[in-house]
C-alpha cells in the first residue's frame, strides 16, 4: 500500500503554504494569488483533476508568473481564458489572455489534451512567485538584488517540489538565455536534475517568431521525448 499523498494534495500544500516574501529591492511587489479563498479553489479543482494520482512527473520550469496568467489563476502558464476553455473550470477573474498560455495549451493540444499531458509534466517556475515594478512583470533576473534575496527562497521551493514524485533524468527551462544560466549554474551546485533541457520561452515565440509557431510546438513536442543517457558501464 502506498501511503504517500497524493501528487495534487502535495502541491496544493505546497502552494498554501509559500512563505511571505520581506525585504525585496525597493518598488518590487509580490505576486501572491494563494491567500484568496478562490485561487485555491480552481487551484484545488485544476490539481485534483489531472494530479490525482502517485505517477512521477518531469518538471517543466518557467521565469516565475506574470500578472495575466499564473499570477492571476495560481496556476503557472494559465490564464483565465485558458482555465476556463481548456481544463473546464470556470472562474470569475477577466477574460483575457496571456501570450504565454496561449502558446503552452496550443502545445498542449498538439501533445494530445490536457489529460495526456498533465500525466507526463508539472509546470513550476524558478520562482513560484511572481512579481511586478510599476505595474509590470519583473522577471526574477532582471533585478541583481531580486535574484540573490530570491536564492534561499528558490532552493527551498526546488526541494519541496523534488519531493513531490519529479522524474529528475532530466528537467525542461522554459527560456534559453538568463532563466537557463541561472538554473544551469544553480543545478551544478546542488545536483538536482542529470539533465536541464532548454526551450525557447513561449512570450518568445509569440511575440517575436509567431510565424513560426508550429515549428516550436514540434520541437517541444520532440524534446518531451528526451531519453536520458545511460551511465557508463
Amino acid at each position: 500500500m502506498n501511503d504517500k499523498p497524493l501528487f495534487a494534495d502535495q502541491i496544493l500544500t505546497f502552494l498554501g503554504s509559500l512563505p511571505i516574501l520581506y525585504s525585496l529591492p525597493r518598488g518590487v511587489q509580490v505576486l501572491n494569488p494563494y491567500p484568496e479563498p478562490s485561487v485555491m479553489q480552481w487551484c484545488t479543482q485544476f490539481y485534483h483533476r489531472y494530479y490525482h494520482d502517485n505517477s512521477t512527473r518531469r518538471i517543466i520550469i518557467g521565469i516565475n508568473p506574470g500578472r495575466l496568467g499564473g499570477g492571476l489563476t495560481g496556476i503557472p502558464f494559465t490564464d483565465p481564458v485558458h482555465l476556463e476553455k481548456y481544463c473546464g473550470i470556470k472562474n470569475s477573474l477577466p477574460k483575457k489572455s496571456e501570450l504565454s498560455s496561449t502558446f503552452i495549451y496550443e502545445m498542449i493540444s498538439a501533445f494530445g489534451g490536457p489529460e495526456k499531458f498533465y500525466s507526463k509534466f508539472y509546470f513550476s517556475s524558478t520562482s513560484p512567485l511572481g512579481f511586478t515594478k510599476e505595474g509590470k512583470n519583473l522577471n526574477y533576473y532582471d533585478d541583481p538584488r531580486l535574484q540573490k534575496r530570491l536564492e534561499p527562497f528558490i532552493l527551498s521551493c526546488m526541494n519541496r517540489q523534488l519531493d513531490f514524485g519529479i522524474d529528475r533524468s532530466a528537467a525542461y527551462c522554459l527560456g534559453e538565455g538568463k532563466n537557463f544560466k541561472f538554473l544551469k549554474q544553480l543545478n551544478e551546485h546542488h545536483h538536482f536534475f542529470e539533465e536541464i533541457i532548454p526551450l525557447a520561452h513561449p512570450r518568445f515565440i509569440l511575440q517575436y517568431k509567431s510565424k513560426s509557431k508550429t515549428d516550436y510546438i514540434q520541437e517541444y513536442i520532440k524534446a518531451f521525448d528526451f531519453i536520458p543517457r545511460k551511465p557508463a558501464s
